[in-house]
C-alpha cells in the first residue's frame, strides 16, 4: 500500500495507524510487528512535490511534514551470517528493534559456512546476508557459483588479523631480535617469516596458512602480506582453482570459527581470519597474532550486505527499508561519549556472545569490539578503528572497493584475462548501489536520525581518494580510478598493459 501527498504528522499517524490494523487483519500478507513495537515516525520520509504541483505553493512547515510511506513488499525475512563480530550490524538492528521499526520481522541465521550462506541466498532460502565482500563480485562476474548479487551497504571496515603457531612465532622472533620483546614494534612484516617458509619448502612440505573463502578479504590479505615481504602465496589458473602454483605457502580455506582448533592439531601453521578467533588464538594459548589488517591496509572494507539483483527488484522497499535499519545499528555500535569511549559496545559484546550468535566468551570478544587487540598476554595495544561500523562514510557501497577486489582476483589469477580500465569500473557499478543507500540514508535524515554531514557529498563519483603512501604495508598507493597502474605496481602476481 503507498500514499504520496501532504500530510500534517496527525493525519500521518492515523493513517498509518490504519494501515497497519489491515495488515495485522489480512490473512493474505505476512504477520508484522505489533502496533507497541512499530516506530511510525521512522517510516516517513520527505519527497518532492508531486507532479502538476506549483513552485509558488505555501511552502510546508515543520508540523507540516511532506511525508511517503512505501510498505516493505514483504515482512518477513530470513538473514543469514557467519559467526563473526562484523556480523554486529545485522545482530543489532535486531535486537535493538530497529528492522522491527522498518515493519520488518526478521530471523538472523547463522550459516555453516560462506559457500552455504550465498548458495541460500541465490536459491531464495534467504533474502540476504552478511557476506564476504568478494562474493557479490565474484558471482557476478561468474567466479565459483554465477549468479547477480549487489550490495547497498558496506558492514565495516578491518576486523581481520594474521595469526601463527607459537612454534612459527618462535622462530620468527630468531630471525628478527627485535620481536623477543614482550612488545615488539608494530607492524610486523612477513620479513622474518621468510627464512621459515624456505625452511619448510625444502623439506618437502611447504608451510600452511588457513584462509576463510578463495574470494575472501582475508585470502587476499593474506596474500598481500606475504607478497609485500617476496614471499609468493600462489597463483590460480584455469587448471589450478586452489591457487597453488609457484606458491612458497599453501593456503587453504578453514571456516571461521574452526580456525584455533585446526591451528591447535597442527594442519596449519597459520591463518588470516575475523574476530574472536584471532583472540582466541590469545585466550587459548596456541597462538599469536602477528599483525591486523589495519595494518595490512588502513580502514580496508571488510563485509558488506549482499542480496540477488532479482530480490532487489522485486523488493526495493523492502530493501531500502533493511539498509535503514543497518545504517542505524552502525551508527549505535560507533556512537561515542565526549571522551571518544564507544558507549554501546561492551552491550554490543553481550548480545554477540549468545549461542545463536557468535557464541564465543564475551571477555574474548570484548578485546578487540571495544577498542583494544591483544597481540600477546604482554602485548595489549589501543586499537580504536580495529572495528568501524560507522564512521568515515564507512557504510557507503563506495566503487573503489569494488575496484580493488576486482584487482586482487586479477592480480593472482582468478580472472584469468586482462581486462580494460573501463571494465573494472562498469563491474563494480553492477554490484554496488549507492542509490540504494541514498534513498535509505534520506528518509533517515529526514526523521532526524542521521545528518546530512554523514552521508557523502551528492557531487562524488562513487570513488575515495587515492590512499596514503603509508596506508598499505607495502607503501604502495591504490587510486580505484588506475587499476591497472595498480596492478602493475606490485612484483609478485599478475601485470597487465
Amino acid at each position: 500500500m503507498n500514499w504520496t501527498g501532504l500530510w500534517n504528522r496527525n493525519a500521518l499517524a492515523a493513517g498509518l495507524l490504519a494501515v497497519a490494523l489491515l495488515v495485522g487483519c489480512s490473512e493474505s500478507k505476512p504477520t508484522g510487528p505489533s502496533l507497541d513495537e512499530l516506530d511510525l515516525s521512522a517510516l516517513a520520509a520527505t519527497v518532492e512535490p508531486e507532479a502538476g504541483t506549483s513552485e509558488d505553493a505555501p511552502k510546508t512547515t515543520e508540523p507540516e511534514m511532506v511525508a511517503t510511506v512505501a510498505a516493505p513488499e514483504k515482512n518477513n525475512l530470513k538473514l543469514g551470517f557467519i559467526k563473526l563480530t562484523d556480523c554486529a550490524p545485522l545482530v543489532i538492528a535486531k535486537e535493538k528493534g530497529f528492522f522491527a521499526d522498518e515493519g520488518l520481522q526478521v530471523d538472523v541465521e547463522a550459516q555453516p559456512n560462506w559457500k552455504t550462506l550465498l548458495d541460500r541466498v541465490i536459491n531464495g532460502e534467504l533474502d540476504g546476508a552478511h557476506m564476504l565482500s568478494g562474493q557479490p563480485i565474484a558471482a557476478t562476474i561468474g567466479i565459483g557459483t554465477e549468479a547477480h548479487i549487489i550490495t547497498a551497504f558496506t558492514m565495516d571496515l578491518n576486523g581481520n588479523g594474521i595469526t601463527v603457531s607459537n612454534n612459527i612465532w618462535q622462530k620468527m622472533q630468531e630471525n628478527d631480535a627485535k620481536l623477543k620483546s614482550p612488545t615488539p614494534p608494530h607492524p610486523i612484516s612477513a620479513d622474518s617469516l621468510r627464512p621459515v617458509v624456505d625452511e619448510y619448502k625444502a623439506s618437502g612440505t611447504p608451510l600452511k596458512m588457513g584462509m576463510v573463502f578463495p574470494v575472501s578479504t582475508h585470502n587476499y590479505e593474506l596474500r598481500y602480506w606475504l607478497a609485500a615481504s617476496g614471499i609468493h602465496p600462489g597463483m590460480y589458473t584455469e587448471t589450478d582453482t586452489v591457487g597453488e602454483t609457484n606458491a612458497d605457502v599453501l593456503l587453504s580455506v578453514t571456516p571461521p570459527p574452526m580456525m584455533p582448533t585446526v591451528l591447535e592439531a597442527g594442519n596449519i601453521q597459520g591463518y588470516c581470519v575475523g574476530e574472536p578467533w584471532n583472540q582466541q588464538a590469545v585466550a587459548k594459548g596456541i597462538g599469536v597474532p602477528v599483525t591486523t589488517n589495519y595494518d595490512v591496509w588502513k580502514n580496508n572494507p571488510e563485509k558488506v550486505f549482499g542480496v540477488t539483483k532479482r530480490w532487489n527488484d522485486e523488493n526495493p522497499n523492502t530493501h531500502i527499508a533493511v539498509v535503514k535499519a543497518l545504517i542505524r545499528a552502525g551508527k549505535w555500535l560507533d556512537e561515542t561519549d565526549e571522551s571518544g569511549k564507544l558507549v554501546n559496545r561492551e552491550e554490543a559484546c553481550r548480545i554477540l556472545a549468545k549461542p545463536n550468535y557468535v557464541g564465543a566468551d564475551y571477555d574474548v570478544i570484548k578485546n578487540s569490539m571495544t577498542g583494544f587487540f591483544y597481540f600477546q598476554k604482554s602485548d595489549k595495544r589501543p586499537m580504536p578503528d580495529f572495528n568501524v561500523f560507522f564512521k568515515y562514510h564507512c557504510t557507503y557501497p563506495w566503487y573503489s572497493d569494488g575496484v580493488w577486489f576486482l584487482t586482487q582476483m586479477r592480480r593472482w589469477g582468478q580472472i584469468t584475462e586482462p581486462k580494460s580500465a573501463e571494465w573494472y569500473d562498469e563491474t563494480a557499478k553492477k554490484i554496488y548501489r549507492p542509490d540504494i543507500y541514498r534513498k535509505a540514508a534520506a528518509t533517515l535524515v529526514a526523521a532526524g536520525q542521521m545528518t546530512e554531514d554523514e552521508i557523502p557529498a551528492k557531487d562524488t563519483d562513487g570513488y575515495k581518494p587515492p590512499t596514503e603512501k603509508g596506508d598499505f604495508i607495502d607503501g604502495v598507493v591504490y587510486d580505484g580510478h588506475d587499476p591497472i597502474g595498480y596492478l602493475n605496481s606490485h612484483s609478485i602476481g599478475n601485470k597487465d598493459n
